[in-house]
């Protein structure tokens, strides 16, 4: 195989995977307002703990994502119900 076919093959490669992380991206973060917003309903203040513990539910660690809203004064019911809205996939 010559370098100039492996070298293209490469680059779209890199190029496809670069774009599907730009595109998956974005739509993750559209879960966390839902988190904080229901954080917010519980009667919780809307932080930069509770904003960086929604975060972590959105990467899919709701453990992490309930202690965090539970330390920022989130009932646990409403703090686990936040995180798995967080993690939900958009559809």
């Amino acid at each position: 195989m010559h370098k100039s076919p492996r070298i293209a093959g490469v680059l779209a490669g890199l190029f496809l995977s670069l774009a599907g992380a730009a595109v998956a991206a974005p739509a993750a973060h559209a879960d966390i307002p839902a988190c904080t917003n229901m954080a917010a309903q519980s009667g919780a203040e809307v932080t930069d703990a509770v904003a960086a513990s929604c975060r972590r539910g959105v990467v899919g660690d709701l453990q992490g994502c309930v202690s965090g809203l539970t330390e920022a004064g989130v009932p646990g019911g409403a703090a686990n119900g936040a995180c798995r809205t967080a993690a939900l996939e958009p559809r």
